[in-house]
């Protein structure tokens, strides 16, 4: 592997700014709050928080080198031709920045895309972050799709060696084997070397999952305020907002749409009710449900998102 200290470099100012708004080696340490576009995130759930917490003041304290770590021919950079002449490229940025809340409380973003490749050396990298800021918690955040109907509230998954920060959850399954990310990796590694680490995943109705969800990017950031003790009052009141309108916009598209949808999400809503009725009876097995087949959800979900993509196209 490596030299880590390779991937990164710091920006003089912004590490001063830190230092100078945690305070002496017994102050407290910040926060860390990170997510890396790439993976699964259904509903744009990390996406949304993380460009929203980046919406107000802040400071750049460290910058990833992106010629190392992104394969721009998997996800080619945009570039803007203008009449004859290239005019603007989009570049990666996978940043480090500074951010207060509401009471000045400092706390840091670390978000851009996620690295294609030297995850190691990425996760030790952001090690060395932790350790030079003396970080006290490293919070990551996504959302996850799963058959759950948007009528009900949204289900959190958290994990980590400090998921007793967040309200209990019942677990949905003991171990499981699935891809990994640059995220999880970075949670697993820091957590072996004896750092604490809390993850958030939100439950996504899998209908929608491949559109922005407020909801569920608002449930996590409750979930992220109340085990950090931020305060981030202008970030709930947005997503708040943008929660609502979302709702509105899916009831009207279900009261104009096909009764086949709507079914799908009635099913939906009487199998939630009976698993989290048989789990207040201290009985996980539920009464089953009748479901309309894999198939017939999968084409009317495509015929749901297709319909919403084009009228969100036309102006």
């Amino acid at each position: 592997m490596r030299d880590p200290r390779e991937l990164y470099a710091w920006e003089p100012d912004g590490v001063a700014r830190v230092e100078e708004a945690v305070g002496g080696p017994d102050s407290i340490g910040p926060v860390l709050l990170y997510h890396f576009d790439g993976f699964i995130d259904a509903g744009e759930t990390g996406g949304q928080l993380a460009e929203q917490l980046l919406t107000g003041p802040t400071t750049l304290v460290a910058r990833f080198d992106h010629d190392r770590l992104v394969d721009y021919r998997a996800r080619r950079p945009i570039m803007t031709f203008n009449r004859q002449s290239w005019v603007a490229y989009e570049q990666p940025a996978l940043e480090l920045r500074l951010a207060h809340d509401a009471t000045h409380q400092p706390f840091l973003v670390l978000s851009g895309p996620e690295p294609d490749v030297e995850w190691e050396a990425f996760t030790a990298a952001v090690r060395q972050i932790v350790e030079r800021l003396r970080v006290r918690l490293s919070v990551t955040f996504h959302g996850i799709p799963m058959g759950v109907p948007h009528t009900r509230p949204v289900g959190l998954t958290p994990h980590g060696n400090r998921a007793d920060l967040v309200p209990a959850q019942r677990a949905l399954f003991d171990e499981a084997q699935v891809p990994g990310s640059a995220a999880a990796l970075l949670e697993l590694r820091l957590q072996e070397s004896g750092h604490d680490v809390l993850g958030v995943a939100a439950h996504v109705p899998h209908y929608i999952a491949r559109s922005r969800y407020p909801d569920a990017a608002l449930v996590v950031l409750e979930a992220i305020t109340g085990a950090t003790g931020l305060v981030l009052p202008e970030v709930v009141h947005t997503l708040r907002v943008q929660a609502l309108r979302t709702q509105d916009e899916i009831e009207r598209e279900l009261a104009e749409g096909e009764s086949d949808l709507v079914a799908v999400v009635r099913g939906l809503e009487q199998q939630y009710d009976a698993v989290a009725g048989a789990a207040t009876r201290g009985n996980l097995v539920a009464e089953p449900v009748e479901l309309p087949s894999a198939d017939e959800l999968g084409e009317v979900f495509e015929r749901f998102l297709a319909e919403r993509e084009e009228g969100d196209a036309q102006p």
